[in-house]
């Protein structure tokens, strides 16, 4: 694996958020994101990448930014060449008290509405140039 030097990884997750509960797909992107800094910080040591996860949490006037990642300030389906698209989302909509439609990440023929490991591990790879 290529090793970068003394680089920095921010990744912000933004979701809608009401009284400190978010939606079920907003909720499962966020453990993914949680469990894969916590694989790169056992990866790469803070002397070779130091890895800040910032959550941002969203009022219903910013509904459309939810479930979006940024890695060093570049979202995840422009470092990936993916398309976003918007699905309905029951659970935002139990928040929300009216029908929601929300993010979701298309890559080739698969649709992620919660953002799996995988995709937000090569997003993060990308946005450090570093070649699994």
């Amino acid at each position: 694996m290529n090793m970068p030097r003394h680089k920095r990884l921010e990744i912000e997750g933004t979701h809608f958020s009401v009284d400190d509960a978010t939606c079920e797909r907003c909720g499962k992107t966020g453990d993914s994101r949680k469990s894969v800094v916590d694989e790169l910080r056992r990866q790469f040591t803070p002397a070779v990448v130091k890895i800040n996860l910032t959550e941002t949490l969203l009022d219903k006037t910013r509904i459309a930014e939810s479930n979006e990642i940024l890695m060093n300030g570049t979202k995840i389906e422009d470092l990936l060449a993916a398309g976003i698209i918007w699905t309905d989302c029951p659970s935002c909509g139990t928040f929300a008290g009216e029908s929601t439609c929300c993010r979701a990440v298309e890559i080739g023929n698969e649709r992620y509405e919660d953002i799996p490991p995988v995709v937000i591990r090569n997003a993060a790879y990308r946005a450090l140039g570093v070649n699994p």
